[in-house]
């Protein structure tokens, strides 16, 4: 299974390992990958997913999964983003069309 964030897409990267007498050799720098549930409010249920760290940080820092979603470009998010985000989206669509139904019918 590859090391890959499932909403940012952030992957591995390569570089040198340097030492003290300047010899490279190559080496990889790999994500910190954690499988986690993330509660998804619109949805009302929990979405599991690969996640790295510091998308599980931003994540909090935005409010939620569904801010950070719908406030992400869809050019930085992953096809698996991409599709979760238009599954929220449907969802609070249809939490509006019911209230407003709702309240014409009041």
């Amino acid at each position: 299974m590859a090391r890959r964030c499932r909403l940012t897409g952030k992957g591995t990267q390569f570089g040198n390992n340097v030492s003290h007498a300047n010899n490279k050799s190559r080496r990889r720098f790999q994500p910190n990958i954690q499988d986690t549930a993330i509660l998804s409010d619109a949805l009302g249920a929990s979405v599991r997913l690969r996640v790295s760290t510091q998308a599980l940080r931003t994540i909090d820092h935005k409010g939620g999964l569904d801010a950070w979603l719908l406030s992400a470009r869809d050019a930085t998010l992953s096809q698996e983003a991409r599709v979760l985000k238009r599954r929220i989206r449907l969802a609070l669509r249809r939490r509006a069309e019911a209230a407003d139904g709702a309240g014409a019918q009041a």
